[in-house]
């Protein structure tokens, strides 16, 4: 058997394999987007039970397989617990880390994504700002890492426009600062409906039930 690897990451997505086993897509630091097999944590009194959700951050200590790699234990840093209740906040939640995992790659160094993870699901347990705003503020953040994001565009008013290059530009931990006038963050909207139309090529599960919570 390998040697044991810790590395740091969120929990994107679970799904349950045979009677007792969950599969689990982590993203992480040290080695991108991973999957891997816990064995045993659907059973009651497993230690890897409670650890194996999404949103869980945390420190994860695994084995690499031929194939796939083996979650042997975790070091909880948060569970995210209370975004469970939030109420549409969950589902903000959801679209983030289906996004996460759309752009994310094994092999590579997803230290930024993570980041961004972090401080907006943070964001939306805050109650600081509008969730409408936190959602675009991630969609800016995540294309601009990923390479996707040209925020220039013609019809933007010259306060649109500033968000944009702003929130582009600002280091993890300052986007999330500012709160905007209902009709500047209406015009975000419009045009980051418009602009991820064209740069995404999936429809995410989450997004037809938060389109629905954002119009009420």
């Amino acid at each position: 058997m390998s040697e044991p690897i810790q590395v740091t990451g969120m929990i994107l997505s679970v799904m349950p394999i045979g009677e007792y086993d969950k599969r689990v897509v982590l993203l992480t630091r040290e080695r991108g987007k991973v999957s891997m097999f816990a064995r045993g944590a659907r059973r009651p009194k497993s230690m890897l039970m409670a650890a194996t959700n999404p949103f869980v951050f945390g420190t994860f200590t695994v084995y690499e397989g031929r194939n796939s790699y083996s979650l042997a234990g975790a070091e909880v840093k948060d569970y995210f617990m209370e975004l469970a209740g939030e109420l549409p906040g969950v589902y903000y939640g959801f679209y983030f880390l289906e996004f996460a995992d759309y752009y994310g790659q094994e092999g590579i160094d997803e230290t930024m994504m993570l980041n961004l993870l972090y401080v907006s699901l943070k964001a939306l347990l805050s109650h600081k700002f509008p969730n409408r705003l936190v959602r675009r503020v991630f969609e800016i953040k995540i294309l601009t890492i990923n390479g996707d994001y040209t925020p220039e565009v013609q019809d933007m008013s010259p306060q649109a426009r500033y968000v944009c290059r702003y929130v582009a530009s600002a280091p993890m931990d300052k986007i999330y600062t500012f709160t905007l006038k209902p009709e500047i963050l209406k015009e975000l909207e419009h045009l980051m409906d418009r602009y991820l139309h064209r740069a995404i090529d999936k429809k995410f599960k989450s997004l037809p039930i938060l389109e629905t919570v954002d119009r009420q």
